[in-house]
């Protein structure tokens, strides 16, 4: 056990990159990149780095920014902890309100999240250990798969991740039957017998993934990823798990201990997708993440964002071990690359954590600051 730590000062930092290729989902667009890094210090001068998930609406990095700013920086600043699940709970119950008030549950959730994350950092700093071992790992290599792939340029984006070093794939569907079927075939050509899963991002009905069941089966599909609304009652997910020949993810939209024991007591869900930087930070999803190993399901966690959360993420993978695989962005993002470590070096198909404290990078902030919105 580390000796308790009093937190001296928080700040959180918004950045957003301009894109000139969008990145593309069923639901809508981002024509820029955004992260929201949280640096935390306690009064011996030990700093832990963070996210907060925050990539939509489009202004929602500078309005994160200012609420770990504002809001919840006086909430931690003076705080004793023993352990960062304690501080985790103490800003969800002290913000329970305000959330429920202001109906904005969501960036409360986030901005907890990458404090929790910082701390965790902080706690592992402390203690002069990598996160990943004192998240009970047994070895920091662990496998990693390329993300984000676009309708349009596809071919040529899973030609690049396939020549950094990546060995699996996950296409973004729900473009049309026809365009969906082309890109994943020339997928499946390029991969071989490799990992190929497919992402809908809650694009189509029951009716609708039913009917392109046949379709998508002739691709031998890893998993296909949130084909309906992460919301829709759980009879119409069991409809879908009897119907689909293939495994079904989600994870990243199930914001409660509920839902996330419910996705793994449940028979809908083969693959669930905690994102750390979304909700429940490590001090959740860590349990949450052997839960769901221990229920025999594959736990791969989710996440789009800036490289500091990118690590965190590896680092719980790592932790918690098993056959998932971390999930990469493969969009030009500098926010992502410049800050998630050994993440950005693939060698076949995996990736190789350091021995360093805690997350093991310290960012350079100052080689980002033309792109610091707030």
């Amino acid at each position: 056990m580390t000796t308790p730590f009093t937190i001296r000062s928080l700040q959180a930092f918004a950045y957003r990159y301009p894109l000139t290729t969008p990145v593309v989902t069923s639901f809508g667009r981002m024509t820029s990149r955004p992260a929201v890094f949280v640096r935390v210090e306690d009064d011996d001068g030990v700093v832990g780095w963070g996210e907060a998930w925050c990539n939509f609406p489009s202004p929602g990095a500078e309005h994160r920014a200012r609420l770990l700013n504002e809001t919840l920086a006086p909430l931690v600043i003076g705080q004793r902890v023993a352990a960062p699940a304690e501080l985790f709970e103490h800003l969800t119950q002290a913000t329970a309100v305000l959330a429920l008030q202001s109906g904005e549950a969501g960036p409360f959730a986030q901005t907890i999240s990458g404090i929790d994350l910082a701390v965790w950092d902080l706690f592992a700093r402390r203690q002069a250990t990598p996160l990943w071992r004192l998240l009970g790992g047994a070895g920091p290599r662990i496998q990693v798969y390329a993300s984000g792939l676009n309708p349009t340029g596809t071919e040529a984006m899973a030609e690049a991740a396939l020549r950094q070093g990546y060995r699996a794939l996950k296409l973004k569907v729900g473009f049309g039957a026809e365009l969906d079927g082309a890109n994943l075939a020339a997928l499946r050509r390029l991969l071989g017998d490799g990992p190929l899963a497919a992402d809908a991002n809650q694009a189509w009905s029951v009716d609708e993934a039913l009917a392109l069941a046949p379709r998508l089966a002739a691709f031998d599909l890893a998993w296909l990823e949130e084909p309906i609304r992460a919301d829709r009652p759980r009879a119409e997910w069991q409809q879908l798990r009897a119907g689909l020949d293939l495994p079904l993810a989600a994870g990243e939209n199930i914001t409660s201990r509920g839902g996330f024991g419910d996705a793994i007591s449940g028979g809908e869900l083969d693959v669930i997708q905690p994102d750390i930087a979304k909700w429940g930070g490590l001090s959740l999803c860590a349990d949450i993440a052997g839960a769901i190993r221990a229920a025999g399901k594959r736990f791969c966690p989710h996440y789009l964002g800036g490289g500091l959360g990118l690590l965190a993420s590896a680092h719980l993978l790592a932790g918690i071990g098993g056959d998932g695989l971390l999930e990469v962005d493969c969009n030009h993002n500098p926010l992502r690359d410049r800050f998630c470590g050994p993440v950005a070096t693939v060698s076949d198909g995996w990736i190789e954590l350091s021995e360093a404290p805690g997350i093991g990078l310290d960012p350079d902030l100052e080689a980002i600051a033309a792109w610091r919105t707030a």
